[in-house]
């Protein structure tokens, strides 16, 4: 199955429409070849549709990208951090392969709300990004559930300040893997993991484990951000981690 920006006889122009083809319920591989060039759409893929992957010509060739943010209204709701991805899995055993997910929205200012926006959610178990980046001002990479695992990816935005959607590129969960990750800031990593609360600093944690780009600089975090050593990073940088053994070698 292919996606072009020009396409031809039997190829989709768009990713969205190229799901949507697909049975309801799938539960075999399917993989959808994205041609170079950027896709301007809003994708979500259904929560019976497994097993697929997607497979671009380069993460600075194929781009997905939309502009939504939270405070977005649609049918009289607002989208909210949710709702505002360009792209939202929500099934599990899903691939993505050299893309680039982006939100366009451009950096709020400083103390504004509602501007959350997200490149990618994912809200699935066992899901695999291979050489993929994401791009976006606020909360780019909304981590929402389950056991992830991204390998050479570059990941930019600010972080989200709460204590329960917490990163220096977004809002993830426990359960991920990053391998060989390269990352920008646009903002500090403040207190938002404790919530101002400093009794709370007890017991957070926060550790980086040999990252390069701007946004690993330890200028300006908080006291209890560190860097680990071999030996501490070793049980999150295994794949056991994210029990891959038991799922990700026959992804």
């Amino acid at each position: 199955m292919k996606v072009s920006s020009k396409p031809r006889s039997g190829e989709f122009p768009t990713l969205q429409k190229a799901i949507n083809s697909l049975p309801v319920i799938n539960n075999c591989r399917v993989v959808i070849s994205i041609s170079a060039g950027t896709y301007r759409e809003k994708v979500e893929i259904p929560a019976t549709m497994a097993y697929i992957t997607l497979q671009g010509a380069g993460a600075d060739k194929t781009i997905i990208e939309w502009g939504d943010t939270a405070d977005r209204v649609e049918n009289g709701r607002q989208l909210g951090t949710f709702g505002s991805a360009t792209f939202a899995v929500n099934s599990p055993y899903f691939i993505a392969k050299d893309i680039t997910f982006k939100n366009k929205a451009p950096l709020p200012p400083s103390g504004a709300l509602g501007k959350q926006a997200v490149a990618l959610r994912i809200s699935a178990d066992t899901a695999a990004f291979i050489s993929c980046k994401f791009i976006g001002a606020q909360d780019t990479l909304y981590d929402h559930i389950g056991r992830h695992y991204f390998k050479k990816c570059y990941i930019e935005g600010s972080p989200a300040q709460a204590p329960s959607t917490w990163a220096e590129h977004g809002a993830i969960s426990p359960g991920w893997s990053l391998l060989t990750p390269t990352w920008t800031r646009l903002s500090p990593l403040e207190d938002g993991m404790t919530g101002g609360d400093k009794s709370r600093e007890m017991t957070v944690f926060f550790g980086q484990y040999k990252c390069s780009g701007p946004g690993a600089d330890f200028g300006g975090r908080v006291a209890w951000s560190r860097e680990l050593t071999e030996q501490q990073a070793k049980p999150f940088i295994s794949i056991g981690f994210i029990d891959g053994h038991e799922w990700l070698l026959n992804s």
